[in-house]
């Protein structure tokens, strides 16, 4: 895998693929790092109302015994 970071200079990128991945492929992406956010990690709470009781009860339960665990 190739992974860089640029700040380009105009609006054309010329790439180089290297020689393993021709004939493969590939995915190119790009987006602007400055627009990335970080989302709040979720809590229980979030969830307050999506799930029904029982399930509610078996998941806190479950989570319990996970943060009991070595």
């Amino acid at each position: 895998m190739v992974r860089t970071v640029i700040t380009p200079e105009n609006t054309n990128i010329l790439l180089s693929i290297p020689e393993i991945y021709v004939g493969k492929t590939i995915e190119i992406t790009y987006l602007a790092l400055d627009e990335l956010t970080q989302q709040p990690k979720k809590t229980l709470g979030d969830f307050w109302g999506v799930l029904s009781e029982e399930e509610g009860r078996l998941l806190k339960e479950h989570t319990q015994r996970a943060r009991t665990e070595i």
